[in-house]
Protein backbone atom coordinates (compact mmCIF):
# COMPACT_ATOMS: atom_id res chain seq x y z
CA UNK A 1 0.00 0.00 0.00
CA UNK A 2 2.84 2.39 0.87
CA UNK A 3 4.64 1.74 -2.41
CA UNK A 4 1.50 2.44 -4.41
CA UNK A 5 0.92 5.71 -2.54
CA UNK A 6 4.47 6.84 -3.26
CA UNK A 7 4.06 6.03 -6.96
CA UNK A 8 0.80 8.00 -7.13
CA UNK A 9 2.44 11.01 -5.52
CA UNK A 10 5.34 10.84 -7.94
CA UNK A 11 3.00 10.78 -10.92
CA UNK A 12 0.77 13.64 -9.81
CA UNK A 13 1.44 17.38 -10.20
CA UNK A 14 2.08 19.67 -7.28
CA UNK A 15 -0.58 22.25 -6.46
CA UNK A 16 1.50 25.00 -8.13
CA UNK A 17 2.14 22.89 -11.23
CA UNK A 18 -1.54 22.01 -11.55
CA UNK A 19 -2.47 25.68 -11.23
CA UNK A 20 0.03 26.62 -13.95
CA UNK A 21 -1.31 23.90 -16.25
CA UNK A 22 -4.91 25.00 -15.74
CA UNK A 23 -4.03 28.61 -16.49
CA UNK A 24 -2.36 27.61 -19.75
CA UNK A 25 -4.92 25.14 -21.12
CA UNK A 26 -7.81 27.43 -20.24
CA UNK A 27 -6.72 29.57 -23.21
CA UNK A 28 -6.68 26.65 -25.67
CA UNK A 29 -9.29 25.94 -28.30
CA UNK A 30 -10.61 22.34 -28.58
CA UNK A 31 -8.27 21.63 -31.50
CA UNK A 32 -5.31 23.00 -29.55
CA UNK A 33 -6.24 20.81 -26.59
CA UNK A 34 -6.34 17.76 -28.86
CA UNK A 35 -2.87 18.61 -30.25
CA UNK A 36 -1.48 19.25 -26.77
CA UNK A 37 -2.84 15.90 -25.59
CA UNK A 38 -0.89 14.09 -28.32
CA UNK A 39 2.19 16.21 -27.67
CA UNK A 40 2.23 15.39 -23.95
CA UNK A 41 1.56 11.72 -24.61
CA UNK A 42 4.54 11.62 -26.96
CA UNK A 43 6.73 13.41 -24.41
CA UNK A 44 5.77 10.85 -21.75
CA UNK A 45 7.05 8.09 -24.08
CA UNK A 46 10.33 9.93 -24.60
CA UNK A 47 9.66 11.28 -28.09
CA UNK A 48 11.79 14.13 -29.33
CA UNK A 49 9.76 17.35 -29.19
CA UNK A 50 11.62 18.67 -32.19
CA UNK A 51 10.24 15.79 -34.26
CA UNK A 52 6.68 16.89 -33.59
CA UNK A 53 4.87 19.27 -35.96
CA UNK A 54 5.69 22.92 -35.43
CA UNK A 55 1.99 23.76 -35.35
CA UNK A 56 2.14 24.42 -31.62
CA UNK A 57 3.92 27.68 -32.25
CA UNK A 58 1.06 28.96 -34.37
CA UNK A 59 -2.23 27.08 -33.81
CA UNK A 60 -4.30 26.28 -36.86
CA UNK A 61 -7.65 28.00 -37.29
CA UNK A 62 -10.73 26.11 -36.17
CA UNK A 63 -14.39 26.69 -36.93
CA UNK A 64 -16.72 26.23 -33.97
CA UNK A 65 -20.35 25.36 -34.68
CA UNK A 66 -22.61 26.06 -31.71
CA UNK A 67 -26.25 25.02 -31.64
CA UNK A 68 -29.19 25.62 -29.32
CA UNK A 69 -32.09 23.29 -30.00
CA UNK A 70 -35.35 22.63 -28.19
CA UNK A 71 -36.93 20.01 -30.45
CA UNK A 72 -34.00 18.90 -32.60
CA UNK A 73 -34.31 20.99 -35.77
CA UNK A 74 -31.37 23.28 -34.98
CA UNK A 75 -29.28 20.30 -33.95
CA UNK A 76 -30.02 18.58 -37.26
CA UNK A 77 -29.00 21.67 -39.23
CA UNK A 78 -25.81 22.07 -37.20
CA UNK A 79 -24.84 18.45 -37.81
CA UNK A 80 -25.23 18.99 -41.56
CA UNK A 81 -23.02 22.08 -41.31
CA UNK A 82 -20.35 19.98 -39.60
CA UNK A 83 -20.58 17.25 -42.25
CA UNK A 84 -20.21 19.83 -45.02
CA UNK A 85 -17.26 21.45 -43.23
CA UNK A 86 -15.56 18.07 -42.93
CA UNK A 87 -16.10 17.33 -46.62
CA UNK A 88 -14.47 20.70 -47.46
CA UNK A 89 -11.42 19.98 -45.29
CA UNK A 90 -12.32 22.63 -42.71
CA UNK A 91 -11.16 21.97 -39.15
CA UNK A 92 -14.40 22.18 -37.15
CA UNK A 93 -15.95 21.38 -33.79
CA UNK A 94 -19.65 20.85 -33.14
CA UNK A 95 -20.84 21.77 -29.65
CA UNK A 96 -24.24 21.91 -28.02
CA UNK A 97 -24.56 25.24 -26.18
CA UNK A 98 -25.53 23.37 -23.04
CA UNK A 99 -22.14 21.63 -23.05
CA UNK A 100 -20.20 24.81 -23.85
CA UNK A 101 -18.46 26.95 -21.24
CA UNK A 102 -19.57 30.53 -22.06
CA UNK A 103 -16.23 32.07 -21.04
CA UNK A 104 -14.50 30.04 -23.74
CA UNK A 105 -16.04 32.25 -26.41
CA UNK A 106 -13.17 34.69 -25.96
CA UNK A 107 -10.88 32.03 -27.47
CA UNK A 108 -12.96 31.56 -30.62
CA UNK A 109 -11.93 33.09 -33.94
CA UNK A 110 -14.55 31.67 -36.33
CA UNK A 111 -18.05 30.82 -35.13
CA UNK A 112 -21.31 29.65 -36.70
CA UNK A 113 -24.42 29.69 -34.50
CA UNK A 114 -27.57 27.71 -35.27
CA UNK A 115 -30.41 28.30 -32.83
CA UNK A 116 -34.14 27.96 -32.50
CA UNK A 117 -36.42 30.13 -30.38
CA UNK A 118 -38.45 28.65 -27.55
CA UNK A 119 -41.83 29.87 -26.32
CA UNK A 120 -42.31 33.60 -26.65
CA UNK A 121 -38.85 34.71 -27.65
CA UNK A 122 -36.97 32.64 -25.06
CA UNK A 123 -33.75 30.77 -25.86
CA UNK A 124 -33.85 26.96 -25.87
CA UNK A 125 -32.99 25.49 -22.49
CA UNK A 126 -29.50 24.46 -23.64
CA UNK A 127 -28.78 28.00 -24.89
CA UNK A 128 -29.82 29.85 -21.73
CA UNK A 129 -26.42 30.04 -20.02
CA UNK A 130 -24.60 31.37 -23.11
CA UNK A 131 -27.47 33.75 -23.93
CA UNK A 132 -27.39 35.21 -20.42
CA UNK A 133 -23.57 35.42 -20.35
CA UNK A 134 -23.33 37.36 -23.64
CA UNK A 135 -25.89 39.90 -22.44
CA UNK A 136 -24.19 40.39 -19.08
CA UNK A 137 -21.42 42.69 -17.91
CA UNK A 138 -19.09 39.67 -17.68
CA UNK A 139 -19.07 39.20 -21.47
CA UNK A 140 -15.61 39.89 -22.98
CA UNK A 141 -14.65 41.98 -25.97
CA UNK A 142 -14.75 39.77 -29.06
CA UNK A 143 -13.02 41.85 -31.73
CA UNK A 144 -11.03 38.79 -32.91
CA UNK A 145 -14.19 36.79 -33.62
CA UNK A 146 -15.87 36.37 -37.00
CA UNK A 147 -19.33 34.85 -36.88
CA UNK A 148 -22.67 34.25 -38.56
CA UNK A 149 -26.06 33.24 -37.15
CA UNK A 150 -28.79 31.01 -38.55
CA UNK A 151 -32.07 31.49 -36.67
CA UNK A 152 -34.93 28.99 -36.86
CA UNK A 153 -38.44 30.13 -36.02
CA UNK A 154 -42.09 30.36 -36.94
CA UNK A 155 -43.38 33.60 -38.44
CA UNK A 156 -46.82 33.05 -36.92
CA UNK A 157 -45.29 33.93 -33.53
CA UNK A 158 -44.72 37.49 -32.44
CA UNK A 159 -41.09 36.96 -31.41
CA UNK A 160 -40.03 35.33 -34.66
CA UNK A 161 -36.43 34.01 -34.52
CA UNK A 162 -35.81 36.18 -31.43
CA UNK A 163 -33.01 34.07 -29.95
CA UNK A 164 -31.03 34.21 -33.18
CA UNK A 165 -31.56 37.96 -33.36
CA UNK A 166 -30.35 38.25 -29.75
CA UNK A 167 -27.14 36.32 -30.37
CA UNK A 168 -26.45 38.35 -33.51
CA UNK A 169 -26.90 41.65 -31.64
CA UNK A 170 -24.95 40.57 -28.56
CA UNK A 171 -21.94 39.46 -30.61
CA UNK A 172 -21.99 42.64 -32.70
CA UNK A 173 -22.16 44.76 -29.55
CA UNK A 174 -19.14 42.89 -28.15
CA UNK A 175 -17.09 43.84 -31.21
CA UNK A 176 -17.31 40.65 -33.23
CA UNK A 177 -17.37 40.86 -37.03
CA UNK A 178 -19.97 39.16 -39.20
CA UNK A 179 -18.84 36.54 -41.69
CA UNK A 180 -22.26 37.00 -43.25
CA UNK A 181 -25.65 38.45 -42.40
CA UNK A 182 -27.97 36.54 -40.11
CA UNK A 183 -30.58 34.42 -41.89
CA UNK A 184 -34.01 33.99 -40.29
CA UNK A 185 -35.76 30.77 -41.31
CA UNK A 186 -39.46 30.00 -41.14
CA UNK A 187 -40.95 26.53 -40.56
CA UNK A 188 -39.98 25.49 -44.09
CA UNK A 189 -36.30 26.13 -43.39
CA UNK A 190 -34.31 23.54 -45.32
CA UNK A 191 -33.49 25.54 -48.47
CA UNK A 192 -32.57 28.74 -46.59
CA UNK A 193 -30.47 26.79 -44.10
CA UNK A 194 -28.55 25.01 -46.86
CA UNK A 195 -27.90 28.27 -48.71
CA UNK A 196 -26.61 29.93 -45.51
CA UNK A 197 -24.43 26.91 -44.75
CA UNK A 198 -22.84 26.83 -48.20
CA UNK A 199 -22.17 30.57 -48.24
CA UNK A 200 -20.59 30.71 -44.79
CA UNK A 201 -18.45 27.61 -45.27
CA UNK A 202 -17.04 28.94 -48.54
CA UNK A 203 -16.04 32.12 -46.70
CA UNK A 204 -14.48 30.13 -43.86
CA UNK A 205 -12.58 27.92 -46.28
CA UNK A 206 -11.15 30.97 -48.03
CA UNK A 207 -10.15 32.51 -44.70
CA UNK A 208 -8.48 29.30 -43.58
CA UNK A 209 -6.55 29.21 -46.87
CA UNK A 210 -7.62 25.63 -47.63
CA UNK A 211 -6.56 24.43 -44.18
CA UNK A 212 -6.94 20.64 -44.09
CA UNK A 213 -6.24 20.16 -40.39
CA UNK A 214 -7.75 17.23 -38.56
CA UNK A 215 -11.41 17.66 -37.64
CA UNK A 216 -12.12 17.26 -33.93
CA UNK A 217 -15.78 16.63 -33.05
CA UNK A 218 -16.70 17.19 -29.43
CA UNK A 219 -19.28 14.91 -27.84
CA UNK A 220 -22.81 16.28 -27.59
CA UNK A 221 -25.52 15.43 -25.10
CA UNK A 222 -24.06 12.47 -23.30
CA UNK A 223 -27.23 10.48 -22.56
CA UNK A 224 -28.76 10.24 -26.02
CA UNK A 225 -30.27 6.98 -27.16
CA UNK A 226 -28.52 4.88 -29.78
CA UNK A 227 -28.68 6.27 -33.29
CA UNK A 228 -31.16 4.61 -35.63
CA UNK A 229 -30.92 4.34 -39.41
CA UNK A 230 -34.35 5.98 -39.49
CA UNK A 231 -34.73 9.75 -39.39
CA UNK A 232 -36.96 12.60 -40.49
CA UNK A 233 -35.62 12.22 -44.03
CA UNK A 234 -35.80 8.42 -43.87
CA UNK A 235 -38.79 7.54 -41.64
CA UNK A 236 -39.80 4.05 -40.52
CA UNK A 237 -43.13 2.75 -41.78
CA UNK A 238 -44.78 1.53 -38.59
CA UNK A 239 -48.13 -0.12 -37.95
CA UNK A 240 -50.89 1.15 -35.66
CA UNK A 241 -51.62 -1.53 -33.05
CA UNK A 242 -54.31 0.36 -31.14
CA UNK A 243 -56.13 3.66 -31.54
CA UNK A 244 -58.55 4.03 -28.65
CA UNK A 245 -60.50 6.97 -27.29
CA UNK A 246 -59.71 7.58 -23.61
CA UNK A 247 -62.07 10.49 -22.88
CA UNK A 248 -65.65 9.76 -21.90
CA UNK A 249 -68.68 9.70 -24.15
CA UNK A 250 -69.89 13.07 -22.84
CA UNK A 251 -66.50 14.80 -22.85
CA UNK A 252 -66.04 18.03 -24.78
CA UNK A 253 -62.73 16.62 -26.00
CA UNK A 254 -61.60 13.73 -28.15
CA UNK A 255 -58.35 12.24 -26.82
CA UNK A 256 -56.97 9.00 -28.20
CA UNK A 257 -54.34 6.59 -26.90
CA UNK A 258 -52.25 5.21 -29.78
CA UNK A 259 -49.95 2.21 -29.63
CA UNK A 260 -47.54 1.90 -32.56
CA UNK A 261 -45.44 -1.13 -33.50
CA UNK A 262 -41.70 -0.49 -34.00
CA UNK A 263 -40.78 -4.17 -34.37
CA UNK A 264 -37.62 -4.90 -36.37
CA UNK A 265 -36.79 -1.18 -36.69
CA UNK A 266 -34.02 -1.05 -34.09
CA UNK A 267 -35.45 2.31 -33.02
CA UNK A 268 -34.63 3.30 -29.45
CA UNK A 269 -35.95 6.25 -27.45
CA UNK A 270 -35.91 7.65 -23.95
CA UNK A 271 -38.63 9.21 -21.80
CA UNK A 272 -38.83 12.85 -22.81
CA UNK A 273 -38.25 12.16 -26.50
CA UNK A 274 -40.84 12.91 -29.17
CA UNK A 275 -42.22 10.81 -31.99
CA UNK A 276 -42.15 12.53 -35.35
CA UNK A 277 -45.21 11.85 -37.49
CA UNK A 278 -45.46 12.53 -41.22
CA UNK A 279 -49.15 13.43 -41.58
CA UNK A 280 -51.36 13.54 -44.64
CA UNK A 281 -54.02 16.09 -45.46
CA UNK A 282 -57.57 14.78 -45.70
CA UNK A 283 -59.14 14.09 -49.09
CA UNK A 284 -62.00 16.44 -48.20
CA UNK A 285 -59.67 19.39 -47.44
CA UNK A 286 -57.73 18.83 -50.66
CA UNK A 287 -60.91 18.61 -52.71
CA UNK A 288 -62.15 21.95 -51.34
CA UNK A 289 -59.00 23.73 -52.54
CA UNK A 290 -58.96 22.06 -55.97
CA UNK A 291 -62.61 22.92 -56.56
CA UNK A 292 -62.25 26.49 -55.29
CA UNK A 293 -59.47 27.08 -57.84
CA UNK A 294 -61.26 25.19 -60.67
CA UNK A 295 -58.33 22.80 -61.11
CA UNK A 296 -58.24 19.09 -61.98
CA UNK A 297 -57.29 16.59 -59.27
CA UNK A 298 -55.50 14.32 -61.74
CA UNK A 299 -53.44 17.07 -63.39
CA UNK A 300 -49.71 16.27 -63.29
CA UNK A 301 -47.31 18.42 -61.26
CA UNK A 302 -43.63 18.07 -60.39
CA UNK A 303 -42.04 18.33 -56.94
CA UNK A 304 -38.25 17.96 -56.69
CA UNK A 305 -38.20 16.38 -60.13
CA UNK A 306 -40.85 13.77 -59.33
CA UNK A 307 -44.17 13.84 -61.17
CA UNK A 308 -47.44 13.11 -59.35
CA UNK A 309 -51.06 14.15 -59.49
CA UNK A 310 -52.17 17.45 -58.00
CA UNK A 311 -54.36 15.64 -55.49
CA UNK A 312 -51.51 13.40 -54.30
CA UNK A 313 -49.18 16.40 -54.07
CA UNK A 314 -51.63 18.29 -51.85
CA UNK A 315 -52.37 15.22 -49.72
CA UNK A 316 -48.82 14.17 -48.90
CA UNK A 317 -46.38 16.89 -49.97
CA UNK A 318 -47.79 20.34 -49.21
CA UNK A 319 -49.14 22.26 -46.22
CA UNK A 320 -52.71 23.34 -46.95
CA UNK A 321 -53.80 24.09 -43.38
CA UNK A 322 -51.34 26.30 -41.47
CA UNK A 323 -50.51 29.52 -43.29
CA UNK A 324 -47.01 30.81 -43.92
CA UNK A 325 -46.21 34.47 -44.47
CA UNK A 326 -44.41 33.67 -47.74
CA UNK A 327 -47.56 31.96 -49.04
CA UNK A 328 -49.63 35.04 -48.24
CA UNK A 329 -47.17 37.31 -50.01
CA UNK A 330 -47.18 35.12 -53.13
CA UNK A 331 -50.97 34.85 -53.12
CA UNK A 332 -51.33 38.62 -52.83
CA UNK A 333 -49.17 39.00 -55.92
CA UNK A 334 -51.24 36.43 -57.80
CA UNK A 335 -54.62 37.81 -56.71
CA UNK A 336 -53.50 41.44 -56.91
CA UNK A 337 -55.65 42.16 -53.85
CA UNK A 338 -55.14 45.64 -52.40
CA UNK A 339 -56.96 44.64 -49.21
CA UNK A 340 -54.60 41.73 -48.64
CA UNK A 341 -51.62 43.98 -49.40
CA UNK A 342 -52.75 46.40 -46.67
CA UNK A 343 -53.07 43.57 -44.17
CA UNK A 344 -49.60 42.27 -44.99
CA UNK A 345 -48.12 45.74 -44.47
CA UNK A 346 -49.09 45.49 -40.78
CA UNK A 347 -47.14 42.90 -38.77
CA UNK A 348 -49.86 42.46 -36.12
CA UNK A 349 -52.62 41.97 -38.68
CA UNK A 350 -50.43 39.53 -40.60
CA UNK A 351 -49.94 37.40 -37.47
CA UNK A 352 -53.67 37.50 -36.80
CA UNK A 353 -54.37 36.34 -40.35
CA UNK A 354 -51.86 33.49 -40.03
CA UNK A 355 -53.32 32.39 -36.69
CA UNK A 356 -57.00 32.69 -37.61
CA UNK A 357 -57.23 31.52 -41.22
CA UNK A 358 -56.24 28.64 -43.47
CA UNK A 359 -55.23 28.63 -47.12
CA UNK A 360 -58.76 27.77 -48.32
CA UNK A 361 -60.07 30.91 -46.56
CA UNK A 362 -57.52 33.11 -48.31
CA UNK A 363 -58.40 31.59 -51.68
CA UNK A 364 -62.10 32.29 -51.13
CA UNK A 365 -61.69 35.76 -49.64
CA UNK A 366 -59.11 37.00 -52.13
CA UNK A 367 -59.86 35.11 -55.38
CA UNK A 368 -57.14 34.56 -57.94
CA UNK A 369 -56.30 32.32 -60.87
CA UNK A 370 -53.42 29.89 -60.61
CA UNK A 371 -52.13 26.80 -62.43
CA UNK A 372 -51.68 23.47 -60.66
CA UNK A 373 -47.88 23.74 -60.82
CA UNK A 374 -47.82 27.30 -59.51
CA UNK A 375 -50.12 26.22 -56.67
CA UNK A 376 -47.78 23.48 -55.42
CA UNK A 377 -44.80 25.80 -55.86
CA UNK A 378 -46.26 28.54 -53.66
CA UNK A 379 -47.40 26.23 -50.86
CA UNK A 380 -44.76 25.25 -48.25
CA UNK A 381 -43.59 21.66 -47.97
CA UNK A 382 -45.51 19.44 -45.57
CA UNK A 383 -43.60 19.15 -42.29
CA UNK A 384 -43.69 16.40 -39.65
CA UNK A 385 -45.36 16.96 -36.30
CA UNK A 386 -43.79 15.99 -32.98
CA UNK A 387 -45.72 14.28 -30.19
CA UNK A 388 -44.40 13.67 -26.69
CA UNK A 389 -43.89 9.95 -26.22
CA UNK A 390 -46.19 8.47 -23.57
CA UNK A 391 -44.29 5.25 -22.90
CA UNK A 392 -41.00 3.89 -21.64
CA UNK A 393 -39.26 1.30 -23.78
CA UNK A 394 -38.37 -0.48 -20.55
CA UNK A 395 -42.11 -1.13 -20.21
CA UNK A 396 -43.39 -1.53 -23.80
CA UNK A 397 -40.31 -2.87 -25.63
CA UNK A 398 -40.73 -2.47 -29.42
CA UNK A 399 -43.74 -0.17 -29.18
CA UNK A 400 -44.25 3.54 -28.77
CA UNK A 401 -47.37 5.12 -27.25
CA UNK A 402 -48.91 8.54 -27.88
CA UNK A 403 -51.64 10.61 -26.25
CA UNK A 404 -53.28 12.71 -28.96
CA UNK A 405 -56.03 15.28 -28.60
CA UNK A 406 -58.10 16.19 -31.64
CA UNK A 407 -57.53 19.87 -32.37
CA UNK A 408 -60.80 21.41 -33.53
CA UNK A 409 -61.62 25.05 -34.20
CA UNK A 410 -64.16 27.12 -36.07
CA UNK A 411 -63.42 29.49 -38.96
CA UNK A 412 -66.33 31.55 -40.28
CA UNK A 413 -68.82 29.00 -38.95
CA UNK A 414 -66.96 26.05 -40.51
CA UNK A 415 -65.53 23.39 -38.17
CA UNK A 416 -61.89 22.57 -38.98
CA UNK A 417 -59.40 20.14 -37.49
CA UNK A 418 -55.64 20.18 -37.08
CA UNK A 419 -53.71 18.45 -39.86
CA UNK A 420 -51.84 15.88 -37.77
CA UNK A 421 -54.41 15.24 -35.04
CA UNK A 422 -57.21 14.63 -37.57
CA UNK A 423 -54.88 12.36 -39.54
CA UNK A 424 -54.04 10.28 -36.47
CA UNK A 425 -57.52 10.18 -34.98
CA UNK A 426 -59.93 10.36 -37.90
CA UNK A 427 -58.00 8.76 -40.76
CA UNK A 428 -56.04 5.94 -39.12
CA UNK A 429 -57.34 2.75 -37.55
CA UNK A 430 -55.66 -0.37 -36.23
CA UNK A 431 -53.32 -2.02 -38.80
CA UNK A 432 -52.88 1.25 -40.71
CA UNK A 433 -49.33 2.21 -41.69
CA UNK A 434 -47.69 5.46 -40.62
CA UNK A 435 -44.27 7.02 -41.24
CA UNK A 436 -42.45 7.86 -38.00
CA UNK A 437 -39.07 8.78 -36.55
CA UNK A 438 -37.65 9.66 -33.15
CA UNK A 439 -36.74 13.23 -32.24
CA UNK A 440 -34.44 13.04 -29.22
CA UNK A 441 -34.95 15.78 -26.65
CA UNK A 442 -32.07 16.10 -24.22
CA UNK A 443 -33.73 19.19 -22.74
CA UNK A 444 -36.47 17.06 -21.18
CA UNK A 445 -34.79 14.26 -19.29
CA UNK A 446 -35.25 12.43 -16.03
CA UNK A 447 -32.42 13.03 -13.54
CA UNK A 448 -29.51 10.63 -13.86
CA UNK A 449 -29.68 9.94 -10.13
CA UNK A 450 -32.65 7.66 -9.44
CA UNK A 451 -32.81 8.94 -5.86
CA UNK A 452 -33.69 12.47 -7.04
CA UNK A 453 -37.29 13.56 -6.48
CA UNK A 454 -39.35 14.86 -9.42
CA UNK A 455 -42.38 17.15 -9.67
CA UNK A 456 -44.37 16.75 -12.91
CA UNK A 457 -47.02 19.24 -14.04
CA UNK A 458 -49.00 18.03 -17.06
CA UNK A 459 -52.65 18.96 -17.58
CA UNK A 460 -54.60 17.42 -20.46
CA UNK A 461 -52.47 15.65 -23.05
CA UNK A 462 -49.46 17.29 -21.37
CA UNK A 463 -49.51 14.28 -19.05
CA UNK A 464 -48.15 12.07 -21.87
CA UNK A 465 -44.39 12.26 -21.13
CA UNK A 466 -45.05 11.78 -17.42
CA UNK A 467 -46.66 8.43 -18.11
CA UNK A 468 -43.32 7.56 -19.71
CA UNK A 469 -41.41 9.04 -16.75
CA UNK A 470 -43.29 6.98 -14.16
CA UNK A 471 -43.06 3.79 -16.25
CA UNK A 472 -39.30 4.34 -16.57
CA UNK A 473 -38.76 5.08 -12.87
CA UNK A 474 -40.82 2.02 -11.99
CA UNK A 475 -38.82 -0.24 -14.31
CA UNK A 476 -35.53 1.10 -12.94
CA UNK A 477 -36.64 0.71 -9.33
CA UNK A 478 -35.88 4.39 -8.73
CA UNK A 479 -36.25 5.35 -5.07
CA UNK A 480 -36.75 9.08 -5.72
CA UNK A 481 -40.22 10.44 -4.98
CA UNK A 482 -42.62 11.25 -7.83
CA UNK A 483 -45.30 13.97 -7.56
CA UNK A 484 -47.77 14.51 -10.39
CA UNK A 485 -50.10 17.48 -10.93
CA UNK A 486 -52.81 16.72 -13.49
CA UNK A 487 -55.76 18.79 -14.62
CA UNK A 488 -58.59 18.73 -17.14
CA UNK A 489 -62.26 19.67 -17.41
CA UNK A 490 -64.13 16.92 -15.52
CA UNK A 491 -63.24 13.98 -13.28
CA UNK A 492 -65.68 11.53 -14.86
CA UNK A 493 -64.95 12.27 -18.53
CA UNK A 494 -61.38 13.60 -18.77
CA UNK A 495 -59.21 11.85 -16.18
CA UNK A 496 -56.62 10.46 -18.60
CA UNK A 497 -54.99 7.17 -17.49
CA UNK A 498 -56.88 7.31 -14.19
CA UNK A 499 -56.58 3.60 -13.36
CA UNK A 500 -52.84 3.62 -14.09
CA UNK A 501 -52.21 6.56 -11.75
CA UNK A 502 -54.26 4.91 -9.03
CA UNK A 503 -52.26 1.69 -9.40
CA UNK A 504 -48.98 3.61 -9.16
CA UNK A 505 -50.25 5.40 -6.05
CA UNK A 506 -51.18 2.10 -4.46
CA UNK A 507 -47.76 0.60 -5.20
CA UNK A 508 -45.98 3.72 -3.93
CA UNK A 509 -44.28 4.37 -7.26
CA UNK A 510 -46.29 7.59 -7.51
CA UNK A 511 -45.78 9.41 -4.22
CA UNK A 512 -48.37 12.15 -4.63
CA UNK A 513 -51.12 12.96 -7.12
CA UNK A 514 -52.90 16.32 -7.10
CA UNK A 515 -55.70 16.84 -9.61
CA UNK A 516 -57.64 19.89 -10.75
CA UNK A 517 -60.88 19.49 -12.71
CA UNK A 518 -61.91 22.95 -13.79
CA UNK A 519 -65.60 22.33 -14.47
CA UNK A 520 -66.51 20.13 -11.51
CA UNK A 521 -67.35 23.15 -9.33
CA UNK A 522 -68.69 26.64 -9.84
CA UNK A 523 -65.29 28.32 -9.54
CA UNK A 524 -62.72 26.96 -11.97
CA UNK A 525 -59.68 25.25 -10.49
CA UNK A 526 -56.48 24.68 -12.47
CA UNK A 527 -53.13 23.04 -11.76
CA UNK A 528 -51.56 26.37 -10.76
CA UNK A 529 -54.14 26.63 -7.96
CA UNK A 530 -53.20 23.16 -6.73
CA UNK A 531 -49.55 24.17 -6.74
CA UNK A 532 -50.30 27.17 -4.55
CA UNK A 533 -52.40 25.07 -2.19
CA UNK A 534 -49.32 22.91 -1.66
CA UNK A 535 -46.85 25.81 -1.66
CA UNK A 536 -44.88 24.78 1.42
CA UNK A 537 -44.37 21.21 0.24
CA UNK A 538 -43.50 22.28 -3.32
CA UNK A 539 -40.85 24.69 -2.05
CA UNK A 540 -39.46 22.10 0.33
CA UNK A 541 -39.07 19.59 -2.52
CA UNK A 542 -37.29 22.22 -4.64
CA UNK A 543 -34.97 23.17 -1.81
CA UNK A 544 -34.11 19.50 -1.35
CA UNK A 545 -33.04 19.21 -5.00
CA UNK A 546 -36.18 18.02 -6.79
CA UNK A 547 -36.35 18.35 -10.58
CA UNK A 548 -39.37 20.19 -11.96
CA UNK A 549 -41.11 19.48 -15.29
CA UNK A 550 -43.92 21.20 -17.19
CA UNK A 551 -45.60 19.86 -20.30
CA UNK A 552 -48.57 21.24 -22.23
CA UNK A 553 -50.05 24.46 -23.57
CA UNK A 554 -47.51 27.25 -23.96
CA UNK A 555 -49.84 30.22 -24.43
CA UNK A 556 -51.66 30.09 -21.09
CA UNK A 557 -50.99 27.08 -18.87
CA UNK A 558 -47.19 27.28 -18.91
CA UNK A 559 -47.27 31.02 -18.16
CA UNK A 560 -49.74 30.61 -15.31
CA UNK A 561 -47.82 27.70 -13.80
CA UNK A 562 -44.53 29.59 -14.07
CA UNK A 563 -46.03 32.60 -12.29
CA UNK A 564 -47.45 30.33 -9.58
CA UNK A 565 -43.98 28.90 -9.04
CA UNK A 566 -42.49 32.39 -8.82
CA UNK A 567 -45.11 33.33 -6.22
CA UNK A 568 -44.46 30.15 -4.23
CA UNK A 569 -40.69 30.65 -4.19
CA UNK A 570 -41.05 34.33 -3.27
CA UNK A 571 -43.52 33.63 -0.47
CA UNK A 572 -41.96 30.48 0.98
CA UNK A 573 -38.36 31.57 0.50
CA UNK A 574 -38.75 35.19 1.60
CA UNK A 575 -37.59 36.47 -1.77
CA UNK A 576 -38.61 39.24 -4.13
CA UNK A 577 -40.30 38.39 -7.43
CA UNK A 578 -37.03 39.13 -9.22
CA UNK A 579 -35.08 36.85 -6.89
CA UNK A 580 -37.68 34.12 -7.39
CA UNK A 581 -37.32 34.45 -11.16
CA UNK A 582 -33.55 34.15 -10.77
CA UNK A 583 -34.08 31.03 -8.62
CA UNK A 584 -36.03 29.38 -11.46
CA UNK A 585 -33.58 30.62 -14.07
CA UNK A 586 -30.74 28.98 -12.19
CA UNK A 587 -32.78 25.78 -11.97
CA UNK A 588 -33.18 25.84 -15.77
CA UNK A 589 -29.45 26.35 -16.29
CA UNK A 590 -28.83 23.38 -13.96
CA UNK A 591 -31.44 21.39 -15.94
CA UNK A 592 -33.59 21.02 -12.84
CA UNK A 593 -36.47 22.99 -14.40
CA UNK A 594 -37.43 21.68 -17.83
CA UNK A 595 -40.35 22.46 -20.14
CA UNK A 596 -41.92 20.71 -23.09
CA UNK A 597 -44.53 23.24 -24.20
CA UNK A 598 -46.33 23.81 -27.49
Amino acid sequence: MLVKANNDNAASLSADQLKQLQQVIHQYSPLQLAWASGYLAAKSEGADAAALPAVAAEPQSTLTILYGSQTGNAKGVAEKVLQSAQSMGIAATLVNMGEYKPKNIKNETHLLIVTSTNGEGEPPDDAMALHEFLSSKRAPTLDSLQYSVLALGDSSYEFYCQTGKDFDQYLEKLGANRLGERVDCDVDYQADAEAWQNTQLEKVKALFAANTAQVVQLPVAGNEAATSVYSKENPFTAVILENQKITGRDSNKVVQHLEIDLADSGIQYQPGDALGIWPKNSNAAVTRIIEALSLAADESVAIDGVELSLADALISKREIGPLAKATLIHWQQLSDSEELAELLADAEQTRALINQKQFIDIVKQYPGSVSAQVLVDLLPALTPRLYSIASSQQEVDEEVHLTVGLMQFEIDGDLRAGTASSYLIEQLEADAEIDVFIEHNNNFRLPDNDSTDVIMIGPGTGVAPFRAFVQERSARGADGKNWLFFGDQTFTQDFLYQTEWQAYLKSGELTRLDVAFSRDQQQKVYVQHKLKQNAAAVYQWLEQGAHLYICGDMSRMAKDVHQALVDIIAEQGGKSQEQAEDYLKQMRIEKRYQKDVY
